[in-house]
């Protein structure tokens, strides 16, 4: 044991773990060349081949999965505990990672950030935009952000915003020519802005009034996956778009995109921020979990000191 470095140990147990060099040395915050020649030197040191690796994947040995069940939980424990040491400083430092999906991101997370360094000046915070759906312990990421119906059972979830909703619009242009939808199936009479998600899926767009869900897939020459393009497009008359309504709020305002099936856009829950239940978790990821706490009591009292109360003895007149 004195000959092995415990960094050559963490390393592998992150390649083994994500199977991947590039996204274990992002983890590791080193090179993949100087992770590789890591590997290499352990596995001169224990005089036996750990992995199996080509230019497309990487595979344990015998001896890799050996060593992965004997210290990847060790290794995991002594990370902990290096945390928990550090935590007592008071000053909590080190690397966050999220992995978030771009509106999330937009939306709530962005207007975050920078309260958020400031207040914290010894964390590293590095946000990774992906709209898939992704294992964030196997991938490396502290903690995760999703809408509610895609959190797993085994994670602690904190809510990051307000309910959202979508807005569906077009110029007011495209509209003048080709008329406003009065029911969601309208919309098949019209051109679509289509949006291509993470894995290659386009969904239907969906609405609901009432407790009565509505389905449907406009035809349309352009499909997106990235929100300034389609918004450019919306803004040039290609046609309608769907999209969260804090993208277009400012132009619904201006009036330079028309709104449309208002009453069919009912509101839904904001994003939560998710990460793997744990007795102490890093003390980066408790700072940001108790800033967004906190982010979020402010937020409510601003919401409440800007709705404004009428006066009752305005109403009051005269016989």
């Amino acid at each position: 044991m004195k000959d092995i470095d415990l960094r050559d140990l963490d390393a592998f147990v992150a390649v083994a773990r994500t199977r991947n060099f590039r996204r274990a040395a992002l983890e590791q915050r080193v090179s993949v060349s100087s992770l590789s020649q890591r590997l290499r030197e352990l596995e001169e040191r224990l005089g036996v081949r750990l992995m199996n690796r080509t230019t497309r994947s990487v595979g344990l040995t015998e001896a890799g999965e050996l060593l992965l069940a004997g210290v990847g939980p060790a290794i995991s424990d002594v990370g902990t505990a290096l945390d928990q040491v550090r935590g007592l400083r008071g000053v909590p430092s080190g690397r966050l990672r999220i992995n978030a999906p771009p509106p999330a991101i937009d939306l709530c997370l962005a207007p975050m950030v920078a309260p958020f360094l400031q207040a914290h000046p010894q964390i590293d915070l590095e946000i990774v935009s992906d709209s898939t759906f992704v294992d964030i312990v196997a991938d490396g990421f502290d903690a995760g952000v999703r809408y509610g119906e895609h959190l797993a059972q085994d994670m602690i979830a904190v809510s990051l915003g307000p309910p959202q909703r979508y807005a569906v619009v077009a110029s007011p242009d495209y509209v003048e020519k080709h008329g406003r939808p009065k029911h969601p199936k309208d919309l098949l009479d019209h051109v679509g802005i289509r949006i291509r998600f993470g894995r290659g899926a386009i969904r239907d767009w969906e609405f609901e009034k009432a407790g009565r869900v509505v389905k449907v897939a406009p035809t349309g020459r352009l499909i997106a996956n990235y929100p300034g393009l389609a918004r450019r497009a919306a803004l040039d008359g290609v046609g309608f778009w769907p999209t969260f309504e804090g993208y277009v709020r400012d132009e619904v305002k201006s009036g330079e995109l028309v709104s449309v099936l208002e009453d069919w856009c009912a509101p839904f829950p904001g994003p939560f921020l998710y990460y793997p239940s744990r007795r102490q978790p890093p003390p980066p990821l408790a700072a940001f979990v108790s800033f967004v706490a906190e982010w979020r009591k402010q937020e409510r009292r601003r919401n409440e000191k800007s709705i404004v109360v009428p006066d009752k003895r305005s109403a009051i007149r005269d016989p």
